[in-house]
């Protein structure tokens, strides 16, 4: 008895516990059908609000700025973290531990304090602000989350697999790019897709390296809030849940087709 009144309240808490995280966001889906342009009681239905959003030039803009420096910025950190998170766990050299603790700062300080650094060193540098250095600001923060992914994937890795493709004639190029690099690529694509998610998501420092015309989504976002929330924040936010469930949903399905595609089996004798 007292067994199973603790699953009723474990049950009850995790309901809890999902209700808290997706009520809010089920009530911007639906105010984003809302005619009314207060977010505060429902009047009707009405599809004007994404009609208004897709005739937006400023908001696709901003989207579109978004995705080159997210893209850009990802790719970059990916190829550094990765090979950081290398040097890091397969070599000792003169000032390792000193190199690893300056490479996690970016995840501990705030980001006003980067944001305001880097701010700082592209005046000193005298670069003129744009796209650029958004994406130069978002790879010296994404690195730091990159190689500790990744790293955490090389620390399950078996090494010995390098040392057979190598004994079996294969050269450290070709042994890297058909042994070690597929195996250790979930962390790589791990890494790559935290290093997106934080560029996209990423305001404040954006905010401080961001020029005229390089305007990023959340910017464009906070720049609309500040005349009052509309149901045509409520619409964007809804599209870019919907974009993020579908590519959810897309990855588990070819993960699944991976896993049930059959093994080949050799003729017998």
């Amino acid at each position: 008895m007292r067994g199973r009144g603790l699953r009723v309240a474990a049950g009850l808490y995790v309901a809890l516990v999902f209700v808290f995280l997706y009520l809010p966001i089920g009530v911007l889906v639906l105010f984003s059908f809302n005619t009314s342009r207060l977010n505060a009681v429902w009047t009707g239905f009405t599809l004007d609000w994404y009609r208004e959003l897709w005739h937006d030039i400023a908001i696709w803009s901003a989207a579109s700025n978004s995705l080159i420096v997210g893209i850009a910025s990802a790719l970059i950190s990916t190829v550094i973290g990765t090979m950081a998170a290398f040097a890091l766990h397969r070599y000792s050299f003169p000032g390792k531990a000193a190199f690893e603790a300056f490479l996690q700062l970016p995840i501990v300080i705030p980001e006003i304090v980067m944001g305001v650094s880097l701010l700082a060193f592209f005046v000193l540098i005298e670069m003129p602000l744009g796209l650029h250095t958004v994406t130069i600001a978002h790879v010296a923060f994404n690195i730091s989350f990159v190689t500790v992914v990744v790293r955490a994937r090389l620390y399950a890795f078996d090494f010995t697999l390098e040392e057979a493709a190598m004994d079996l004639g294969a050269n450290r190029w070709q042994t890297f790019w058909r042994v070690t690099l597929p195996l250790i690529a979930p962390g790589v694509a791990a890494g790559f897709l935290i290093a997106l998610t934080l560029s996209l998501d990423d305001f404040i420092i954006a905010f401080f390296t961001a020029g005229v015309g390089s305007t990023t989504l959340p910017i464009q976002v906070y720049s609309m809030m500040r005349f009052g929330v509309t149901p045509k924040v409520n619409a964007l936010s809804t599209l870019i849940l919907a974009v993020v469930i579908a590519i959810g949903v897309l990855g588990q399905f070819g993960l699944r087709g991976k896993k049930e595609e059959p093994v080949p089996q050799e003729p017998a004798g």
